[in-house]
């Protein structure tokens, strides 16, 4: 599939998990949000660009920190603003704004922004170190750039049993870019790529233990691994579900199910 068509597929997904994703089961975005946040390390008075914003779970936390500042968050899914616009609202959040538009032609002139952030998107772009350094353009020369992404071992085993059962039915894997950044040398040589200096990575595990499988399911269900349930009948999908939920629910302890999720965040500066 090519980028174009990629794409498409993308945000019709997005648009159409957009009333979830900001479900209990999916709290790793926020608690990740709160992580990039705090080791961003803004002053205050920064104008922020969060690329790929979503629901805007790091733009309000960035938000939260810029008592003089302000952010602007782009999103090619008008399903996610929606959820955005309406959750930073509800929350009294006034310094963001939230745009339509596509990360890979920003419509912002070159050094607009004192910083950028990218949380769990930049892997969604084949040619990740152009998207990069795209995003580095719109950052002032010396000014922070930082992503998010999963550690290879992320959501495992739940994930593996997902992906294992959805082969058996015939269902394969897209190619899988983000296995690239997916450890701390493949971050570094992306940053290193991209023109970035002062490039730093750090690993936390964001994880919690999930009630039940059906949390699972929610997480399943209301982020991209719809895409590919999806191309299942309704019949097919119906048994997936719940031959996967079985194997999934034998996995539950006393504490509940484990969900591993392992976050790489890295920061360069501009060198410009």
């Amino acid at each position: 599939m090519d980028q174009q068509k990629m794409k498409a597929v993308l945000k019709e997904t997005f648009d159409t998990v957009s009333g979830g994703y900001d479900g209990d089961a999916l709290r790793f975005f926020p608690r990740s949000a709160e992580n990039m946040a705090a080791l961003l390390g803004v002053k205050g008075d920064e104008h922020v660009l969060d690329v790929a914003c979503g629901t805007g779970h790091a733009s309000m936390a960035v938000a939260r920190k810029l008592q003089k500042g302000k952010v602007t968050a782009v999103d090619f899914s008008a399903g996610m603003l929606v959820q955005a616009r309406r959750k930073a609202e509800s929350r009294g959040i006034g310094n963001i704004d939230f745009l339509e538009g596509d990360m890979q032609e920003l419509p912002f002139e070159e050094g607009r922004f004192d910083a950028a952030v990218c949380a769990f998107g930049i892997f969604f772009v084949m040619d990740m170190e152009t998207q990069l350094a795209h995003i580095a353009s719109r950052v002032k020369p010396g000014g922070k750039v930082m992503i998010s992404n999963f550690q290879e071992s992320y959501f495992h085993p739940l994930k593996d049993l997902f992906v294992d059962r959805l082969t058996a039915y015939g269902v394969t894997n897209p190619p899988q870019a983000w296995k690239r950044i997916a450890h701390e040398d493949g971050c570094r040589q992306l940053f290193e790529t991209a023109g970035m200096k002062d490039i730093s990575v750090e690993k936390r595990n964001v994880g919690y233990h999930l009630a039940g499988a059906q949390e699972w399911w929610d997480i399943v269900w209301n982020a991209g691994f719809r895409r590919l349930v999806a191309q299942l009948s309704a019949e097919d999908q119906e048994r997936f579900k719940r031959e996967h939920l079985a194997e999934v629910d034998a996995l539950k302890s006393k504490d509940g199910i484990w969900l591993d999720v392992g976050v790489l965040y890295t920061v360069g500066t501009t060198g410009r």
